[in-house]
C-alpha cells in the first residue's frame, strides 16, 4: 500500500447542498432539493493530518477501515451500514460506477479508492453553469487537493431537472443513488433521471438506490419536502423507467423513526436541525428509516 500525506482541511463540501434546488418543508424552512442539509449548513470533511496509507484497491473492507475517511464519517457506520449495502448492491472490482449527487462525500470517500486501480468512479454533480456550479468546482477543488483519494474520480453532470448527462448509454455497470430522490421530486426531476440511470446502464446493470423512507400511502410530492418518500413510489417511478426490481433489504431500516418530525428528516442526526432542543430524544432515534433496493435494467 502507498503511504501518503493527506490534510483534509474543512474542504467547504457544502456539496451537501449538492444537486437540488431549494424547497420549503411544512414548517417554511428551506431544505436543499437533494441532500440530507439546508443550502446554508455545510458538511466538512476531516480527516488525518498524518501520513497513511491508502487502502489496497478493490478491498471494500479496507476502503471502508480506511485512514482516508474522516472520524465524523466513519461515526455514521452504524447507521448506513456501508459493507453491508455495497455489497447488497453487489459491487465488484473494475466496475465503472456512478455516485449521483455525492454531497459531502460520505460514500466518496469509500467508493474513490476501492474504485482507484481497478475500476472508475464517476462522480455526478452539477453542472459548471447554473445556480449549482459551486458545487461542482467544490468536487473539482477536492479532487486537486486530494488526487490520491478522489483525483480518479470522472464527472459527469447532475443538475435535475434540466442538464443530466451521466455518460455513454450502456456505459455503467452500476448507478448509486444515496438519500437524495426527495431533491429529484422536489425539483420535478425524478423521472427524467431515472430515465438517465437506464440509458447509462449495460443491460443487467444495477440501480442501487437507499433513501429515507416515508410511511405508505404518504403523498410523495408533500413528503419529499420533509426528506422522505414512500417506497411504492420510487419502485413505481423506476419500473415506469424499465427497471426490474431485483431486490429489497431492510438493512438501513429504523423502527424507531416514526417519519414525523418538526424539521423533517433534518431534525434527526447528524443535521440536528432544532439545534439543542430535544437533542436526546433525536439522538435517541438515530438516523432516519431508509428503503435499500436492487433494481436491474434487463438483459438484451
Amino acid at each position: 500500500m502507498k503511504t501518503v500525506q493527506v490534510i483534509f482541511v474543512s474542504a467547504s463540501l457544502s456539496l451537501a447542498a449538492c444537486g437540488g434546488a431549494t424547497s420549503t418543508t411544512g414548517s417554511g424552512t428551506t431544505t436543499s432539493g437533494s441532500s440530507d442539509t439546508t443550502t446554508t449548513e455545510t458538511t466538512a470533511v476531516t480527516g488525518p493530518a498524518e501520513p497513511f496509507e491508502l487502502p489496497a484497491a478493490g478491498d471494500l473492507p479496507a476502503a471502508i477501515a480506511g485512514a482516508q475517511r474522516s472520524e465524523e464519517n466513519r461515526a455514521r457506520d452504524r447507521f448506513r451500514h456501508p459493507r453491508e449495502t455495497l455489497t447488497f448492491f453487489g459491487i465488484e472490482p473494475g466496475m465503472r460506477v456512478v455516485e449521483i449527487s455525492p454531497g459531502g462525500g460520505w460514500y466518496t470517500e469509500i467508493l474513490a479508492p476501492y474504485l482507484r486501480e481497478s475500476g472508475t468512479l464517476v462522480a455526478a454533480i452539477p453542472s459548471a453553469e447554473g445556480s449549482r456550479a459551486r458545487y461542482r468546482q467544490t468536487f473539482v477543488d477536492l479532487q486537486t487537493a486530494h488526487p490520491e483519494v478522489f483525483g480518479a474520480a470522472e464527472l459527469a453532470t447532475f443538475d435535475t431537472p434540466d442538464t443530466i448527462e451521466l455518460g455513454a448509454d450502456g456505459s455503467a455497470d452500476m448507478v448509486l443513488t444515496f438519500r437524495n430522490i426527495h431533491g429529484m421530486v422536489n425539483d420535478e426531476g425524478v423521472e427524467p433521471a431515472f430515465a438517465a440511470f437506464f440509458r447509462v446502464l449495460r443491460p443487467g446493470g444495477v440501480l442501487g438506490v437507499v433513501q429515507h423512507r416515508a410511511p405508505e400511502g404518504s403523498d410523495p410530492f408533500m413528503s419529499a419536502r420533509g426528506g422522505y418518500v414512500p417506497e411504492a413510489y420510487v419502485i413505481d417511478v423506476a419500473q415506469r423507467a424499465g427497471f426490474v426490481l431485483e431486490e429489497r433489504s431492510e438493512i438501513n431500516a429504523n423502527p424507531n423513526d416514526d417519519h414525523d418530525h418538526p424539521e423533517g428528516v433534518w431534525t434527526l442526526p447528524p443535521s440536528y436541525r432544532l439545534g439543542d432542543t430535544d437533542r436526546a430524544q433525536y439522538e435517541a432515534i438515530g438516523e432516519s428509516d431508509r428503503m435499500t433496493l436492487r433494481f436491474r435494467k434487463p438483459a438484451e
